[in-house]
């Protein structure tokens, strides 16, 4: 599959430098520098992760976030995801890394729900902007629905396996 998508994107891309040299190198720039500025927080991610897997063994992860962990590692999981800043793009190549390493994936449904929808980090700002109630119930009514996202992930994923 990924051999036809890297397929396709080149015959697009030798496309579009026929049709256009100008704007394709253009376009090349601008993914140079969206690369550029992307990979430094990538790694850094990358590593810290990989660095935890080094740390914790196969046993210790499946405890704190594996399927055995049940509810406890969903929450385990929710609250880091909160507190957390780090983008999509970081966040989702993390998310199979922790899985290969033996993290559940209700627990990882968690941790990404709540990485993308709670904000505690930016929870001041959010309140600046759109008042404390609003920003507080905003992301209270995340953090709770993330656990319904990771319910239905770990049922999918039982139906799937």
């Amino acid at each position: 599959m990924n051999i036809i998508l890297y397929g396709v994107t080149a015959l697009l891309l030798i496309l579009s430098f026929i049709k256009d040299r100008g704007k394709t190198k253009n376009a090349l720039k601008k993914a140079w520098k969206a690369f550029e500025n992307i990979l430094p927080q990538f790694l850094v991610v990358i590593v810290l992760v990989s660095l935890m897997l080094s740390l914790l063994d196969h046993h210790m992860i499946l405890k704190l976030i594996g399927s055995e962990s049940g509810w406890f590692g969903v929450l385990l999981a929710a609250i880091v995801g909160s507190v957390t800043m780090i983008p999509g793009f970081v966040a989702f190549p993390t998310a199979a890394i922790l899985v290969n390493g033996g993290a559940g994936y209700m627990q990882i449904g968690a941790f990404i729900s709540t990485l993308m929808m709670v904000g505690i980090v930016t929870l001041p700002v959010e309140m600046q902007y759109f008042g404390k109630k609003l920003a507080i119930y905003r992301n209270a009514l995340a953090f709770v629905f993330s656990f319904l996202v990771a319910f239905v992930i770990g049922q999918v994923m039982e139906v799937l396996a």
